[in-house]
């Protein structure tokens, strides 16, 4: 199954139970979190419209608002998860990245983290991500390597390495290139630590495309750490 298969995702991200159990497990992450140097770079670019792009139920728009000050338009491909962002008081909207229900040059930042990788047309997603910026705007999107927990996927055979190449650390910046006239990435490292097996197999039954690895994971005593590996891009979009 592939990350950017459409009916996949849109099964995935109907409801939010999938993405929560996956967001739970970072909760005692030890390291750097890839969400604060997520805001470091919004923040950077002193931003008055930013948009968020697969915003889930509305956690960073909230933050970028609150922070910054800026105003902040969310959409998701998915309506539960717009529905729950608005339940937060969040500019949301159903939308897909490859057509962007807005205006040429609109925001001054856009941001969107841990989705590109989803999107079937990456090229005319990352187009519609360039449009709707003014001239100098600035996109931060975060993503993983594919050695993102690396020792988990390991543990069922998975070898991310010899997957379709998408939007991941190692090969986001040719995409980007056409799009976009400055590129700098963040690579940050931190570890998860699993309390048991019976976790690591509940990580990867909530993973989108490689649930049906988790009857892979044999029992095993004590906890179990992975490596958390991921990059944080920022593009910028040349000046008139």
């Amino acid at each position: 199954m592939r990350l950017d298969d459409p009916e996949i995702v849109e099964r995935e991200y109907a409801s939010e139970d999938g993405l929560r159990a996956r967001a739970s497990v970072y909760q005692g992450i030890s390291g750097p979190d890839a969400h604060d140097a997520v805001v470091d770079a919004i923040g950077e670019a002193s931003p008055r419209r930013v948009l968020e792009v697969g915003c889930g139920w509305g956690d960073l728009s909230l933050r970028i608002a609150r922070e910054f000050g800026a105003e902040v338009v969310a959409v998701d491909l998915s309506p539960r998860m717009v529905e729950l962002a608005r339940a937060q008081g969040v500019d949301a909207r159903v939308a897909d990245v490859q057509s962007l229900p807005f205006e040429d040059g609109e925001f001054d930042c856009v941001t969107a983290n841990w989705m590109l990788y989803h999107v079937p047309d990456l090229d005319r997603g990352l187009s519609e991500l360039a449009r709707v910026l003014r001239p100098g705007g600035r996109l931060v999107a975060a993503t993983n390597g594919l050695t993102h927990l690396g020792e988990l996927w390991d543990l069922v055979g998975r070898d991310r390495a010899s997957e379709p190449a998408r939007f991941f650390t190692e090969t986001a910046e040719p995409y980007l290139v056409t799009h976009f006239a400055q590129i700098e990435s963040q690579v940050l490292e931190s570890s998860v630590t699993f309390p048991n097996a019976a976790a690591v197999r509940g990580y990867i039954a909530s993973s989108v495309a490689h649930k049906h690895l988790a009857v892979h994971v044999r029992d095993f005593d004590g906890s179990f750490v992975a490596t958390r590996r991921n990059s944080v891009l920022v593009a910028e979009k040349a000046r008139a």
